[in-house]
């Protein structure tokens, strides 16, 4: 019953997980009692965290397929003009909503995760990195890696835009090259 006084009496220093009713691990600190359970915090305490992985998984999808089509397409020695035209442009046009959509969603963790970092006084959001300093270091990594792959599908674009770009005329605007 001590210990309940005491937590009440600190009630400007706790630390109440409202969303999942229990204390944090800076409160359970303070002394061992039967009242604390700790918690491991995973990527779907961040909303942010848990649209990057729906994000990235279909952007993967996404690369997988587009992996086939290139692996058919050498294996038959395939060429995409005339006909395929059409292929051509909706692989640039959905190559370019990958890269950006990967980007913008690597982008709100990036954000999600600096509020993790710093914490927000002024909307009493605590600082999460000095409780789970392994699970940011994790996040800091996945982020890094989602921006080198950002960079790197912006780099497939550009191959898919000199691939579309050269079916096409040097010398007249939007005119297919004649084949020949």
């Amino acid at each position: 019953m001590d210990i309940v006084n005491r937590l009440i009496s600190q009630k400007k220093n706790e630390a109440w997980d409202g969303e999942n009713g229990r204390f944090s691990k800076a409160l359970c600190s303070l002394s061992p009692s039967p009242y604390c359970i700790y918690r491991k915090a995973t990527f779907r305490d961040f909303k942010a965290l848990l649209v990057l992985v729906y994000v990235v998984s279909v952007a993967a999808g996404y690369n997988l397929l587009q992996l086939g089509k290139c692996s058919k397409s050498a294996w038959y020695k395939e060429n995409l003009k005339g006909s395929n035209l059409y292929v051509a442009w909706l692989c640039f046009l959905l190559d370019q909503v990958a890269v950006y959509v990967t980007f913008g969603a690597n982008s709100a963790a990036l954000e999600a995760s600096v509020l993790a970092i710093k914490g927000a006084q002024d909307f009493q959001w605590m600082k999460l990195c000095n409780k789970y300093t392994r699970f940011c270091f994790q996040i800091g990594g996945a982020l890094a890696c989602g921006y080198v792959a950002c960079i790197l599908m912006a780099w497939i674009s550009l191959i898919s835009a000199f691939n579309l770009f050269t079916l096409y005329s040097p010398k007249q605007f939007l005119l297919l090259k004649t084949r020949g």
